[in-house]
Formats: structure tokens, sequence, C-alpha cells
């Protein structure tokens, strides 16, 4: 199965200024600690996004057990 590509190569001015902010050495903790806090930023965005759509579809704990477990 062919995967559709978006190929983008300009930086975004966020990009540049991330790239400038960082351009210096930084230990393997500090690049860590860096991830952690983007990854924690990104998981609170996907669950906001998430609880969004749940309370807009009106699903219930059992709508979600029923998936689970296969029922339609």
């Amino acid at each position: 199965m062919a995967i559709a590509q978006n190929i983008h190569t300009e930086l975004n001015p966020i990009q540049v200024s991330l790239l400038r902010l960082f351009n210096r050495p930084m230990s393997e903790k500090e690049t860590q600690e860096l991830k952690r806090l983007l990854v924690d930023h990104y998981s609170d965005l996907l669950k906001d996004e998430v609880e969004k759509d749940v309370a807009k579809k009106g699903y219930t704990q059992k709508d979600f057990d029923d998936m689970l477990n296969g029922h339609s």
C-alpha cells in the first residue's frame, strides 16, 4: 500500500526560533527533560480533544466497554 507523503521543507517561525534557542550543547538530562515537556504538552492537548469529542458524541463508559468487547 502506497502512503502519501506530505513533504514540507520550509520551517515556520517557531521552528526557527527553537533551533536558535537550542543551538548549544545540552546534557542528556536536559534533552530528556525537554522531550518530556513536549510529550506532556501534546498529551494534554490530545486529552482535551478526546474529551471534547466524547462529550460531543455522548459516549458513555458502557459505549467504550462495548467497543472494547467487539460489540457494535
